[in-house]
């Protein structure tokens, strides 16, 4: 078996040589190989780096959608003052929230809601909606209903619970 390929890469070599140092067309066909050559090598460089950047891209794509993911398919804001405007935008989007009755706000992670609201279960849905948000570490409720005292106001002197 090794006698045959022998052979052929003999016969291969030589055919190769009978077309490129032909003394017609040889030097015509060596230049024309040259130039392709160059331009595979050119093009090749290209399309690998081409094909590095694209799947570097893709990578940085799919790590950031585990991210998000793995988040609750959201990023955490990285400041309390972000955070409350997070915790506004979201909490009180819909129309019917009470935006000028209820004050947010944030320290360390820690959202507190204050103010007065309707009924028992709106402020129930409130507090889960808060702690919904990704970023939120605790829920203080300080809402209460219309003639209550404000759960930070019981035990206070001068104010009548």
């Amino acid at each position: 078996m090794s006698k045959l390929m022998t052979f052929a890469a003999g016969a291969g070599i030589g055919a190769a040589a009978a077309y490129f140092l032909d003394n017609q067309s040889g030097n015509r066909r060596r230049s024309i190989a040259a130039d392709k050559a160059g331009r595979f090598t050119r093009e090749g460089a290209g399309t690998v780096s081409g094909a590095a950047q694209s799947v570097g891209a893709q990578a940085k794509g799919v790590a950031a959608k585990a991210q998000h993911a793995a988040t609750g398919g959201d990023s955490a804001p990285g400041d309390d003052n972000t955070l409350k405007a997070k915790v506004e935008s979201e909490v009180f989007r819909e129309a019917d929230a009470p935006k000028g009755s209820v004050d947010v706000s944030v320290a360390n992670g820690i959202v507190e809601l204050r103010g007065q609201v309707s009924d028992a279960s709106q402020s129930e849905a409130l507090e889960l909606k808060t702690r919904m948000v990704s970023g939120v570490r605790d829920v203080r409720n300080l809402l209460h209903l219309p003639g209550e005292t404000p759960p930070n106001m019981v035990g206070t002197p001068g104010v009548s619970s």
